[in-house]
């Protein structure tokens, strides 16, 4: 007869979203382990303390590695915990990272406010194109890292291209996959190394609990590394974070589809509209890197779109201020849909058009987005 775990392992998604990670014992639902320390059962052992361990940090990264097909999965307490977990273990002085032109504003300020004094070079590419990747090459090039979409103006990566070329230099190859989520992209399965997601968003899905990623198809030294750095780093998420993005990917694969189905009708209405200038969604076939998203996205395009308003600054936070359901806020990823003036957002190293908006599409009805749409720019 099959056992439980290989019956679970033949299931789809959805389940093992749920099932993953936890063997009721008895509690249906796992209970928040707050305990900071462990008994020892074993006197010659190390003790268990919570910043090294904790049940429900082990019940969470086994869903996070289910999720994203990896092997091993360490959480932080943060999006940006993550990357500078990443940055700090790979990287060496003298050595040359290249990163995305578009990117999250946290990840610039991290490398310009940090990393640069300590003799880390980096280089600023567009990588809608794995050319321009190439061209950034040199011999102290140790990292390469991607994010696609990216954020906020959705440029895509041709991530298996760029992967291919990192390997014939031996340079390690790291992708912020936060806006496809595992649902529709999966890095490592076309050659990437790590694999990053701010699990704020999509994993948590409800605007309440903040947290980082790392995921990884294997146990290299670099992996160890990097689970040594969250032990002595101690950015680790609490047990209640870790039970409250547990209990969220359980509707992960049902919150998402209704996200980017809902995006892509909403893309499709603004991208028609005579007060929209511009609009940035992988989804549309008049985005520049279309056929590329369609080969490496699976099942949709996400539910982030930006858009470019015509008038400049103040026609844009005009829009802004007349929409009644779909509040100005920062982050993406919840049930509930946001848009924000993203330039305002970026505080001292803005980069983003003064007329661009970044929008997160939730789980509301189409209809009622759409006329919030319409109204908001009458």
């Amino acid at each position: 007869m099959e056992n439980t775990s290989d019956f679970l392992s033949n299931c789809s998604i959805q389940t093992k979203a749920i099932h993953t990670g936890y063997v009721p014992d008895p509690d249906i639902s796992q209970p928040i382990h707050l305990a900071t320390t462990f008994e020892r059962q074993d006197h010659e052992a190390p003790g268990e303390y919570t910043r090294t361990g904790n049940p429900n940090r082990r019940t969470l990264e086994k869903k996070l590695s289910m999720l994203e097909g990896g092997k091993e999965a360490i959480a932080f307490a943060s999006g940006m915990a993550s990357i500078n977990a990443l940055f700090e273990v790979i990287l060496k002085s003298g050595d040359h990272l290249i990163y995305p032109d578009d990117c999250y504003h946290g990840t610039r300020a991290l490398l310009k406010n940090f990393f640069l004094h300590k003799n880390i070079q980096v280089t600023e590419v567009d990588m809608s194109s794995a050319k321009n990747v190439a061209s950034a090459i040199s011999s102290k090039t140790k990292l390469i890292w991607m994010e696609s979409p990216s954020n906020p103006q959705l440029k895509i990566t041709d991530i298996e291209a760029v992967a291919q070329l990192a390997k014939k230099h031996n340079i390690i190859t790291a992708c912020d996959s936060t806006f496809a989520t595992p649902l529709l992209q999966r890095p490592l399965e076309l050659g990437i190394d790590f694999v990053m997601h701010s699990s704020t968003k999509f994993f948590s899905g409800h605007s309440d609990v903040l947290g980082g990623v790392i995921i990884s198809n294997d146990q290299s030294d670099l992996y160890n590394q990097l689970r040594l750095y969250q032990n002595v780093g101690g950015a680790v998420p609490s047990p209640f974070d870790c039970w409250l993005l547990s209990r969220s990917i359980a509707t992960f694969a049902l919150r998402v589809p209704v996200q980017n189905n809902n995006a892509m009708e909403v893309a499709s209405f603004l991208s028609k509209h005579p007060k929209i200038e511009k609009v940035f969604y992988p989804g549309l076939p008049t985005h520049k890197n279309h056929d590329v998203a369609k080969k490496q996205m699976k099942g949709g395009f996400g539910s982030v779109l930006s858009v470019l308003v015509k008038g400049g600054k103040a026609e844009a936070i005009k829009f802004v201020s007349r929409l009644k359901i779909i509040k100005h806020a920062t982050s993406l990823g919840g049930v509930e849909s946001l848009i924000e003036h993203r330039r305002t957002a970026e505080g001292s190293m803005q980069i983003s058009p003064d007329n661009l908006l970044r929008i997160s599409i939730g789980i509301e009805s189409c209809d009622d987005l759409i006329r919030d749409f319409k109204q908001a720019l009458e």
